[in-house]
């Protein structure tokens, strides 16, 4: 019916019928001068494309697309991705991942070493620090492990490195990656980035943030790209020794297990002290097992002085 016209008349119950007046017809506004046009400034892109770069967090803006009229495709997404992308249908990323992880342990020589180490310090240090904090910014362990981790690196640059056409290829810089199980399965593992610089209270919201971004789907290609070690944790599920599988093309990744309470001797004095579990895994083409043991033993010694990180 014409915009305007009357449907129906509500009225009181036994109050006589109301006949609705017909409507008024609405003025014809007089022709106007064509609006000019208005370029997108949104970059082209296939709904495929669109779909997978918003499973894999990889920002739209930036993309350089192949397509038609410089369309980005699904092609130009996962060429960005790189080899660790992973679809989130979870049979697929299953998939994905199967054949990284086939790729890192075929073609890596993995060595693994491991430690415990006592963490009366670091959860003591961390309950004292954080009943001064609003809950919103209080410190969790596993940043204690990202920052010991990468200030240990500096003791061992040889295995904060990427293996680039047949050699390794040290960095400046240390970008932990963090590994994030992923709500509907699979996992990924964005870099902090300079995590051997800032400070905790700085790491702290950046790795909150980078969290929420990731099970969100909106991390940047960059971050996914950066790590150059991997630090991956399964405290939560209550396994006590993890046994990580490289990331490629990096060369090291260290694993913690839970948090148990363990008898340790303290001098001539045994205590129930909380522990973990502490594995390194490197590349033997790489680094050796003194320098890997040299990388675990900084970690502990770091968790050892909490006050310094």
């Amino acid at each position: 019916m014409p915009v305007g016209t009357a449907l129906a008349v509500i009225r009181d119950e036994g109050a006589p019928a109301v006949q609705a007046a017909p409507p008024t017809p609405a003025p014809v506004p007089a022709p106007s001068a064509p609006a000019p046009a208005v370029t997108s400034t949104r970059p082209r892109i296939s709904p495929a494309a669109r779909r997978r770069a918003a499973e894999l967090g990889i920002a739209l803006d930036g993309l350089t697309g192949t397509g038609p009229d410089g369309a980005v495709t699904l092609a130009d997404v996962e060429r960005t991705a790189g080899p660790a992308a992973a679809p989130a249908e979870p049979s697929g990323m299953r998939r994905v991942i199967a054949a990284a992880m086939t790729r890192s342990k075929r073609e890596i020589p993995h060595f693994y070493l491991a430690t415990t180490i006592d963490l009366r310090a670091a959860t003591t240090w961390l309950a004292t620090t954080n009943a001064t904090r609003p809950v919103g910014e209080r410190l969790l362990l596993g940043l204690l492990y990202v920052k010991a981790v990468a200030l240990a690196l500096r003791d061992v640059p040889d295995l904060n490195a990427i293996w680039e056409e047949g050699r390794a290829v040290r960095r400046d810089a240390v970008h932990v990656g963090v590994a994030i199980t992923l709500r509907g399965g699979g996992l990924v593992a964005p870099a902090l980035l300079d995590a051997d610089r800032r400070p905790l209270a700085e790491l702290m919201p950046a790795f909150r943030d980078l969290v929420s971004r990731a099970r969100a789907g909106r991390l940047k290609s960059s971050e996914l790209g950066a790590p150059t070690i991997t630090v991956t944790s399964l405290g939560d599920n209550g396994v006590e020794t993890v046994f990580p599988v490289i990331y490629p093309p990096q060369v090291a990744i260290v694993g913690f297990g839970t948090v148990v309470q363990r008898p340790w001797c303290d001098g001539a004095t045994v205590v129930a002290a909380p522990v973990v579990n502490a594995t390194l895994a490197a590349d033997h083409r790489v680094t050796d097992g003194h320098r890997a043991a040299v990388l675990l033993a900084g970690v502990g010694r770091r968790l050892a002085s909490p006050e310094a990180l």
